[in-house]
């Protein structure tokens, strides 16, 4: 039996394809370097959800539609005490989130893309104490909600920034939460539903719980100097290294390196990018010297983290910003599970013990 569904094939797609021997990621029949950078997140949206939504208008009316989409999803905001308190930032866009009526349709799933961002924008205000900053239609998606996260308009290059994030991590082949939203999908529970069930999933620290601790990592260790000492300590404790080794890649995670050439487009020492460059160094030295049976490089989860931060985000809305732009992976994955797919209902091996005979 494989643990975990390690190497079970569950559904046929045409959306993404993770080639973790080759290091490779295509993207409904693009490589991830011809989208990563070149791509606004708009544009990812028409590719992916093209041919699942009867509706779906050509990309031009698709940015007004989550343009628009961005206004009703501040509704559900902009008074006072409409979030609900005592919620981390996940907890928190997932209960506003599940205020959006379910439906299989394009105004659903543009209301979904652009409530995750608008949610998030809230979510961070808040946390600054800062009054919300209403979404501007006729923006940009990427630049808009960094508007609306910051309350100053955002450089061409941090709107860049941004949308190279979302568009490098919309879709990863079957990953925990994209199987969780078909599951949910092949149910005909709604779009609504199959969102939340994969942002329940992301919020795990195993899945896209993951990116924050590497700002840690990053705090602790101070300065390139220290880098080799903390890490041979980290190792020495048992402690799991933050930002490196992948379940499916054998070599050097594809969207690290996306997200490090991002991170150099801001500036040339944006986001900490000497310290980090120092202690990716470090770190992959040492797990080669210590596991040489092993192929542990550099993650998405190091350099996210760090392009995140350079760009405003809290840490603790790290998993929130993943899901700006995974939720269109779910919605996409969401629409082909129903269109080809049935029921997913695998079967168990029961391993408990046999029934007793009554005396």
């Amino acid at each position: 039996m494989a643990e975990g569904l390690e190497g079970v094939v569950a559904a046929s797609t045409v959306l993404s394809d993770v080639d973790g021997a080759a290091g490779r990621l295509v993207i409904r029949g693009f490589e991830l370097g011809q989208l990563a950078g070149r791509t606004r997140f708009a544009e990812a949206a028409h590719l992916l959800l093209d041919g699942f939504l009867d509706d779906l208008p050509d990309l031009d009316g698709l940015e007004r539609m989550l343009g628009e989409a961005r206004v009703e999803a501040f509704a559900h905001v902009e008074l006072p005490h409409s979030m609900p308190p005592g919620l981390n930032p996940v907890e928190t866009v997932r209960a506003l989130l599940a205020r959006i009526p379910e439906g299989d349709d394009v105004r659903t799933a543009m209301r979904l893309l652009a409530g995750v961002s608008v949610f998030t924008a809230a979510v961070a205000r808040r946390r600054q104490h800062q009054d919300l900053v209403p979404p501007d239609p006729a923006a940009d998606h990427a630049a808009d909600v960094l508007r609306m996260v910051r309350g100053t308009t955002a450089t061409l290059e941090e709107a860049a920034a941004l949308d190279t994030y979302l568009v490098t991590v919309c879709d990863h082949g079957l990953n925990a939460s994209t199987f969780a939203a078909r599951v949910t999908a092949s149910t005909l529970a709604g779009l609504t539903s199959a969102v939340l069930t994969g942002l329940s999933t992301l919020k795990g620290p195993l899945h896209g719980g993951a990116p924050g601790p590497v700002i840690e990592m990053l705090d602790a260790i101070g300065g390139a100097s220290n880098a080799r000492r903390w890490i041979e300590s980290a190792l020495d404790r048992g402690d799991r290294l933050m930002g490196f080794g992948h379940r499916i890649y054998r070599v050097r995670d594809p969207r690290a390196d996306a997200l490090k050439r991002a991170l150099k487009g801001l500036s040339p020492d944006a986001g900490r990018l000497a310290l980090a460059e120092a202690v990716e160094q470090a770190a992959l030295q040492i797990l080669r010297e210590r596991k040489p049976d092993r192929s542990l490089q550099t993650n998405v989860e190091f350099y996210t983290a760090l392009l995140l931060e350079a760009l405003g985000f809290d840490a603790s809305e790290f998993t929130c910003v993943f899901a700006m732009g995974r939720t269109l992976g779910w919605l996409a994955h969401a629409r082909e599970q129903v269109a080809n797919g049935r029921l997913i209902r695998p079967a168990s091996n029961y391993v408990g013990p046999e029934p007793r005979i009554a005396a």
